[in-house]
């Protein structure tokens, strides 16, 4: 089992070198890693992979294997390097130790009260003063984007709940609890919508008035680090994704972190996604201090 797992990593590892890409194990990921690169000019350089197997079982002599497998891509763009990171849940199946089917497991699409809008209980005279220190941020999305702070409660789809942690790692105060459907905040075992449910982040950050506020602009070249971009992939007005930018490349455009799947320094269109679909649409806010 190990040893047939093991060749598919090394097979794959090759396909997303351009010269080595003749080979049976079609493997769409790279079609779709190399196609972004492509339309950004960038080059990937050089690609490792480790697996880690979370969960496996043998029923009526077929083995499923459940597992992580963390790529690490080193891009070249316009002279400049850097190294982006994802990690991703598979689910592989073998019969007599050789493989017969490996597939990504979709992430769970969590979203208690999607179209929930956050409630704006706001007293006259009310002001929350912070200074939004965007470097602590970034270094919280950077220290914890494949791992989880044991000081927060975990999702199971955590993409929200992660850029919440980030946005108050860099001085975002929490406000409204305990009304779930008021401010931006998690306390005591709870949480507001806003806190863990993307398109209830999304609904937030466009109207907040006291507190975490954002402001919307219209390309992502003008965001800056710890800075947020909301994804509604299908195109239906309903936001299920959320991501923070960390870096940029040597377009000035965003790279970002994410939690489900957990990425690094990933591209911002997310193109080279599973989840990506035409029809997705995006929304891009800066933070603004209060």
């Amino acid at each position: 089992m190990y040893k047939s797992l093991q060749e598919l990593f090394e097979n794959r590892v090759q396909q997303f070198v351009l010269s080595n890409r003749e080979y049976k194990d079609f493997f769409p990921k790279v079609e779709r890693k190399l196609d972004s690169c492509s339309k950004r000019s960038a080059e990937i350089v050089k690609v490792k992979a480790t697996g880690k197997i979370i969960d496996k079982s043998d029923q009526d002599g077929i083995q499923k294997v459940k597992y992580l497998a963390h790529y690490r891509y080193l891009i070249k763009q316009k002279g400049n390097f850097y190294i982006e990171e994802e990690v991703e849940e598979r689910l592989a199946k073998l019969y007599k130790n050789s493989i017969i089917s490996d597939e990504e497991i979709p992430a769970l699409d969590f979203q208690e009260d999607p179209f929930r809008d956050s409630i704006e209980r706001v007293t006259k005279g009310d002001h929350i003063v912070f200074k939004y220190d965007r470097l602590k941020a970034v270094q919280y999305a950077e220290r914890w984007w494949n791992s989880y702070n044991p000081a927060y409660k975990k999702f199971e789809n955590d993409c929200t709940n992660f850029i919440s942690q980030c946005l108050h790692a860099g001085g975002a105060p929490m406000r409204g609890y305990p009304n779930r459907g008021n401010g931006w905040w998690m306390q005591n075992n709870n949480w507001s919508y806003s806190w863990a449910v993307a398109h209830s982040l999304k609904n937030y950050l466009a109207n907040s008035k006291i507190g975490l506020r954002a402001k919307e602009v219209s390309s992502p070249d003008q965001l800056t680090y710890g800075d947020v971009i909301c994804y509604d992939f299908e195109g239906d007005g309903r936001f299920n994704h959320n991501t923070i930018v960390v870096a940029k490349d040597a377009y000035n455009m965003p790279l970002v972190n994410a939690h489900t799947y957990n990425s690094r320094m990933r591209y911002w269109a997310y193109e080279d996604s599973s989840a990506y679909t035409p029809n997705i649409k995006y929304k891009f806010y800066t933070i603004v201090d209060g």
